[in-house]
């Protein structure tokens, strides 16, 4: 990746740390300085100062048997009352955890008090169907209160919880079901999307139908469902259950018992096109640590005055980590959100920044840039100078995006945090934080305190400042993945292999390059870097130039078969509708690839520019690449369930013809 053309590197707009802000900061540069000093004693210390042990820990890592961790082994604790019952316990029970906002407009207040109780009720129930230590079960619920409730019930039993994302299919949901072997499913009959119900329990009775003849092992012995969308269900007897019903009464009274901190607290299984589900599996103790850490300290929390808003479904590790794991243990409050943001006007989403004075905002780069689409006028129309911290999350994030965001929704005064991690880290790794790092658009320049990553080229060499490789993690960390669920030899050859000689890199599957500074620019995925006749061209940077030219609002590009060049650049692109109004779309295509000719270089410039509505996302706002693949090379449209909108490639592949 050496060959790099430079353009990421070409941003060269530095935002300085505010005084005032960095005066009252929660993070301090001591931190790096304690972590460099003694690495694995720093870890201990969060550890200690950020949870409640029910056992201390007298070991923090033992790496005996890499790349197979244990993090505070020997200790013992139990996440839910790490999430609830302290707070209540400390006199914050009438601190309100939860601010609801359903699509249509209906909302809930829940206190740390109300929460804890619900979580207690449905632990009881959970424990009266046999659920206990080890046992799995699948949640696939709307982004409503009890889906937390249900993942920290689950934990407050030591059981495993597995999220599966309520747009998914009922053969995606069977997979899971199956490769987990869960004992219990939670779900809702279902939940509003787009101003309508979308059921869910339909496809959980699919998925859990009759497999006679299968070969495959029935587990599931309870469905509990939730009242939500008030959709019409079928029912089985005594293998349904209502949350209304039996929640209720069961007793307020659960005790919470510690377990060890290895003990396995959930397994999310990421998205692939083919194969068995690959299900990453995660522990309690150092992911309890490192959530609380990076939550508090990237997102500048203080939890008494600060309203927080993570807008990631929880059927995403980002709604793991910071909706329910890292926010709750630090005792904050946040909103949670069901629709989503142009529904039911494409004002939604800053209509509740206003509403509740949401001071933390973290979503995708992808939400930002459909909002550059609409304009400023809309969020203009809006309060929202509650804001001081901005985060970003999922994918890089292209200069222009990001300077719109601290601009327009942080009205030239914010902070952002562009923050890199992976389903499989756990936690963020790479982040500027507030108050203490120099922020540059577009990088997400350095490891986090206590983190340790490099870029290398393909012997697993340090590459240098100003040039790119392959980003790796040289050094075990507390929320690391402990496996893939009943794979280890996959878990070995998939993330440790590469550089097995090195003693132990995890290798990311990502680009970057590192500047002048040895800050860290993220290319994207390496399958998302495209070889050209023989330059290696990164997806990232020419949807940056692209995004830069005032007419684009959204840029996707990928790497198509050409004869000629091996590869050839196509891009897809969205039109800023201000610029529409003002400017014939004639010939705009070839002025775009001529911009990227001059941005990048020639050897960028898109064979096909192709203009067009919409973008296939998943509804975590991630661009489904391989479907824009399959157009590009004129094949049919691979599997488009995970899609927010299944009729996008409809619409695109008619376009392109």
């Amino acid at each position: 990746m050496s060959s790099q053309i430079d353009h990421l590197l070409d941003e060269d707009r530095r935002f300085a740390p505010d005084p005032a802000f960095t005066a009252q900061a929660v993070a301090t540069a001591e931190l790096y300085e304690r972590a460099k000093a003694d690495r694995l004693g720093f870890w201990g210390d969060e550890a200690r100062e950020l949870l409640t042990w029910s056992k201390p820990f007298t070991e923090v890592l033992d790496w005996s048997n890499p790349p197979f961790a244990k993090w505070f082994a020997d200790g013992e604790l139990n996440v839910a009352y790490n999430c609830l019952d302290r707070h209540v316990e400390a006199g914050n029970g009438d601190r309100v955890a939860l601010l609801w906002e359903g699509e249509p407009g209906d909302s809930r207040r829940i206190t740390y008090a109300e929460l804890t109780d619900e979580v207690k009720r449905v632990a009881n129930v959970l424990a009266g169907l046999g659920v206990g230590e080890g046992d799995r079960v699948a949640i696939y619920l709307p982004m409503i209160p009890e889906a937390v409730a249900a993942m920290l019930a689950v934990a407050r039993v030591g059981a495993i919880h597995s999220v599966v994302f309520g747009g998914f299919s009922a053969d995606s949901l069977r997979s899971r079901i199956d490769d987990a072997g869960a004992k219990l499913v939670i779900t809702a009959d279902g939940g509003y999307r787009k101003g309508k119900v979308s059921a869910l329990k339909p496809a959980v009775d699919q998925a859990l139908a009759d497999r006679n003849g299968s070969g495959v092992q029935e587990t599931v012995e309870h469905v509990l469902v939730v009242k939500r969308g008030g959709n019409d269900v079928e029912w089985t007897e005594g293998r349904d259950l209502w949350w209304h019903d039996v929640v209720p009464e069961a007793p307020a009274d659960h005790v919470a018992q510690g377990f060890p901190a290895e003990n396995p607290l959930f397994i999310l299984y990421t998205s692939g096109t083919t194969g068995k589900p690959k299900g990453i599996l995660h522990t309690s103790g150092g992911y309890a640590t490192q959530t609380a850490f990076t939550h508090k300290n990237v997102f500048d929390l203080h939890p008494e005055s600060d309203v927080y808003w993570c807008t990631a479904d929880i059927g995403w590790i980002t709604g793991h980590s910071y909706v329910v794991y890292g926010p709750l243990a630090n005792g904050a409050t946040q909103v949670l959100y069901e629709g989503t943001p142009d529904a039911p006007h494409p004002g939604r989403w800053w209509e509740i920044v206003e509403k509740y004075g949401v001071t933390v905002l973290y979503t995708a780069p992808t939400a930002i840039r459909s909002f550059m689409k609409i304009g400023r006028a809309v969020p203009h129309r809006f309060d929202l100078s509650s804001l001081r911290v901005l985060g970003s999350v999922g994918e890089p994030i292209n200069p222009e995006a990001w300077v719109w965001y601290r601009s327009v929704i942080g009205a030239d005064r914010t902070p952002v945090v562009d923050t890199w991690w992976q389903t499989e880290t756990g936690a963020i790794m790479v982040s500027a934080l507030p108050g203490i790092t120099e922020t540059k658009p577009g990088s997400a320049q350095v490891a986090l305190p206590g983190i340790s990553v490099d870029v290398v080229d393909e012997e697993g060499a340090h590459v240098g400042n100003g040039n790119g490789g392959l980003l790796v993690i040289t050094e075990p960390w507390p929320s690391m993945l402990r496996g893939i669920w009943g794979d280890p030899e996959r878990f070995v050859e998939t993330y440790w292999e590469k550089f097995a000689d090195k003693g132990g890199f995890y290798f990311a599957g990502d680009g970057a390059r590192l500047d002048e500074d040895g800050d860290v620019w993220l290319l994207g995925r390496v399958d998302d870097v495209m070889n050209v006749s023989g330059h290696r061209l990164s997806t990232a940077e020419i949807e940056s130039a692209l995004v830069a030219h005032e007419a684009t609002a959204e840029a996707a590009v990928v790497g198509a078969s050409d004869e000629t060049t091996g590869q050839a650049v196509v891009a897809f692109v969205i039109i800023k509708e201000s610029y529409l109004a003002e400017h014939a779309p004639e010939g705009l295509a070839n002025d775009l690839r001529l911009w990227v000719g001059e941005q990048i270089g020639p050897i960028a410039r898109p064979r096909d520019v192709y203009i067009v509505g919409e973008l296939p996302k998943t509804r975590s706002g991630k661009i489904m690449r391989r479907l824009l693949r399959d157009v590009a090379e004129g094949r049919e449209v691979g599997d488009t369930t995970t899609l927010a909108d299944t009729a996008v490639m409809s619409v695109i592949s008619a376009q392109v013809k």
